[in-house]
């Protein structure tokens, strides 16, 4: 990929990581650590679920149905997996690149192998990614994934 000398690397962080006050509770998950070791890069802040359904809101699970993943709302049981997709493929469409993407651990949106798939009866039944890390492993082939455990 061409990059100007003047242009930073681009990194997409889960929002809650950067100090966003977007999830489901309302509340963060700030960790500094993440913005300092990006401080030299641009940082695009994500998540698809605040600018969907506001903060806060009704939790939201991975839910397998029939063996494929959707995403079900805890209380209400609505299936909001298109609204979820079609968001998260806009924001990549505005986002195409990216040298580096940290996500948000064990979210329903964001989690890359550490989210827990429930069943219809809403046990749990293994561990997986979270809608959006599931596409952002499909879009973003060749760019590094991790979440705010790995070594950054």
């Amino acid at each position: 990929m061409w990059r100007s000398s003047l242009s930073k690397p681009k990194v997409i962080i889960s929002a809650c990581l950067l100090g966003h006050l977007c999830r489901y509770d309302g509340k963060t998950k700030k960790t500094t650590e993440i913005a300092d070791a990006f401080k030299d890069y641009e940082i695009v802040p994500f998540c698809p679920e605040a600018p969907l359904f506001g903060t806060p809101r009704e939790r939201i699970s991975v839910v397998e149905i029939d063996g494929k993943n959707h995403i079900i709302t805890d209380k209400t049981n609505k299936n909001v997996t298109k609204l979820l997709r079609d968001e998260i493929n806009s924001f990549i469409d505005k986002n195409p690149h990216a040298t580096k993407i940290v996500l948000k651990s064990k979210s329903p949106s964001c989690g890359i192998g550490t989210t827990p798939i429930l069943n219809e009866k809403k046990e749990k039944i293994s561990m997986g990614n979270g809608i959006a890390g599931d596409i952002f492993l499909n879009r973003y082939k060749n760019v590094t994934i991790i979440d705010e455990n790995e070594s950054l």
